[in-house]
């Protein structure tokens, strides 16, 4: 791969922030765009903008071919067995919320959810909620002190009385990647329905998803490094055909008399309303990209990139790690001595240094730390090596200024 030739693909990297060349490390949040996903969606807008499905005008039938079209580049890129198991969401937020809904009235006292302490809010608060309204309960797998989760704590918790398991392929604040296959495997094998939150893991491992031969399978497309408002939920085509609808308007139906209402099979029947339709076509592209570049050398990028921060944290004093899984993307959350996460992230934005802080939507993995948020600082493919340095060497920086170590 051809870094140099990689980072021209995204103009946003090629600017300055508070004088300084901007160095992005916020990747897990949100990925930038390449030129090709701006252009596709402008010229959607420029040449062929018109709603989809139904209009009986060139324009029309262009839009939907561009839009189906898109809809198959993500079937295939997942290798769905149909593009009918291919719905169109707002994210990965709206998927898991669209799968969580579909339980409200088959779930009911004694049975049981299994999540994970790791999860983001959007893979705990929907199943919760579903949890206090159906009286079913609300099981939690715990997390290693190493960040990983705690497999005997996943065969203690799993068993007969388990209806769905939701987990993620990878935490967005360790970085740490999960056996999600062998997990999915036992709690199918319990009888439960299954779930898996790629939002983390398929920008850096792509997805198989009849590999993993999960039921339902989510991700977002601004994390893919494709446009906000446009996200996918997998699910096997027979589970979503009886599933129940999640919103009901326009296009989703079948019939609508004031006696009553059909909907459509799958995926339309989760669809309601005019589409995201640029945001589809944006996100199909940028998988296209990534596929067109090569997947084995987007991990070498990346595993090259994990190899140097392992080597700066190994010796830099007060920096606290969270997170040492042996399978791990390019993430890095830490607490440094003496500064709080928020304070750092101000300081290393006046030198052009990109980060997040905060709890990351994570409050119980903070809890199970005894603390309150991270600094975190995660990369993808288009960043270098020497932008790991000048990272590193700005919190050395920060550290003589403010503790003079």
């Amino acid at each position: 791969m051809n870094l140099e030739q990689v980072r021209a693909d995204f103009p946003i990297l090629e600017q300055e922030v508070n004088g300084k060349p901007l160095v992005y490390l916020d990747n897990a949040a949100s990925a930038q765009k390449p030129q090709a996903v701006m252009d596709a969606m402008t010229q959607y807008f420029r040449e062929t903008h018109s709603n989809v499905h139904r209009g009986a005008h060139s324009l029309g039938d262009r839009a939907t071919a561009l839009f189906e079209g898109a809809r198959e580049t993500v079937r295939s890129q997942i290798n769905a067995a149909s593009a009918n198991e291919i719905i169109w969401t707002r994210g990965t937020t709206e998927g898991i919320n669209l799968v969580a809904n579909g339980f409200y009235r088959s779930l009911k006292q004694g049975d049981e959810i299994l999540v994970s302490r790791m999860e983001h809010h959007a893979n705990i608060v929907p199943w919760q909620m579903l949890a206090e309204a159906t009286g079913a309960s609300l099981k939690v797998i715990e997390v290693t002190p190493e960040g990983e989760l705690d497999q005997q704590s996943f065969r203690d918790q799993l068993s007969e009385r388990t209806k769905v398991f939701a987990i993620t392929a990878v935490s967005n604040v360790l970085g740490t990647i999960n056996p999600t296959r062998e997990m999915v495997a036992a709690a199918k094998e319990a009888g439960a329905y299954t779930l898996v939150d790629g939002a983390q893991a398929i920008p850096h491992l792509g997805a198989d998803v009849q590999a993993l031969d999960c039921d339902f399978y989510v991700f977002s497309g601004h994390k893919l490094f494709g446009p906000t408002g446009i996200g996918v939920l997998y699910g096997r085509e027979d589970l979503l055909n009886e599933w129940p609808v999640y919103q009901t308007g326009g296009e989703m139906i079948h019939r609508v008399s004031f006696e009553g209402t059909s909907f459509q099979n799958s995926p339309y029947r989760f669809e309601a309303g005019t589409p995201a339709i640029a945001e589809a076509i944006g996100l199909a592209t940028a998988m296209r990209y990534l596929d067109d570049l090569g997947h084995d050398g987007l991990h070498e990028a990346e595993a090259a990139l994990d190899r140097r921060v392992d080597e700066w944290v190994a010796d830099f004093p007060g920096l606290t790690r969270y997170g040492q899984a042996q399978n791990k993307v390019p993430v890095l959350s830490f607490w440094l001595e003496g500064l709080h996460p928020s304070d750092l992230g101000t300081l290393l934005d006046q030198q052009g240094i990109a980060i997040r802080t905060g709890h990351h939507c994570c409050m119980p993995l903070m809890e199970h730390f005894g603390i309150a948020g991270t600094a975190r600082a995660s990369f993808a493919f288009y960043n270098t090596v020497e932008e790991v340095d000048t990272f590193f060497q700005g919190l050395q920086r920060i550290q003589r200024l403010f503790t003079g170590k």
